[in-house]
């Protein structure tokens, strides 16, 4: 299993780079890779978004400067700026355990490890995919798309990012729920790359733990 920080980089580009990755891996057995990176301002709108959960019209949101891309994921409408870390495991699951509920479940309790190594209490939702803090602010959003056990998509964390761009919609469909951040929750500036290894060490044993 490898590892790619693609940094800053456009939304569709990072999902057209997944599907190579993907592709190459189904035909060829090629390493499962472990990508993280950040994305200009972009609302994703996974298979299952409403009408309804767009707040803002797309014309207005290409006027502020918010791309709009309808993806092939699970799940509903979400956002990613500068300051989210977003981490998509292009991996082949029959080299782990061909079991997507278990797969989930491995995103959040790597995501839940990594907080609590930065001193921050977060937890599941019955219910919900993500993870969340004291059950009520969503903190990690997750969604994935898998092809013959090949996924991509993933998570994204919300670290140090401007939180406004997600009044633009309703997040995930959840409306009884608040949007926050490691740095809004600890009270101070958190670097993303302060969490990105974190996370990738996590992620890699919770996938690794399972063969």
């Amino acid at each position: 299993m490898t590892t790619e920080d693609w940094g800053l980089i456009e939304f569709s580009e990072a999902w057209r780079r997944q599907r190579e990755i993907a592709d190459a891996i189904l035909v060829s057995a090629s390493d499962d890779v472990l990508v993280t990176c950040q994305h200009p301002p972009v609302i994703t709108r996974g298979r299952r978004t409403r009408d309804d959960a767009m707040l803002t019209s797309d014309a207005l949101l290409h006027q502020r400067g918010i791309t709009i891309v309808d993806v092939d994921r699970g799940g509903e409408a979400t956002a990613h700026n500068p300051g989210q870390l977003v981490c998509y495991p292009v991996v082949n699951l029959e080299h782990f355990r061909p079991d997507l509920h278990w797969y989930l479940r491995a995103l959040e309790d790597a995501v839940i490890v990594t907080l609590a190594d930065l001193g921050l209490a977060s937890g599941r939702v019955d219910g919900k995919t993500g993870v969340w803090i004291d059950g009520s602010r969503k903190i990690c959003a997750i969604g994935i798309h898998c092809r013959k056990w090949v996924t991509t998509h993933g998570l994204a964390l919300n670290v140090s990012n401007d939180l406004t761009i997600f009044d633009n919609i309703i997040p995930c469909g959840i409306t009884d729920s608040a949007v926050t951040s490691l740095s809004q929750e600890l009270r101070r500036g958190v670097d993303v790359h302060e969490v990105q290894e974190t996370l990738l060490t996590h992620l890699q044993r919770f996938l690794l733990e399972s063969r």
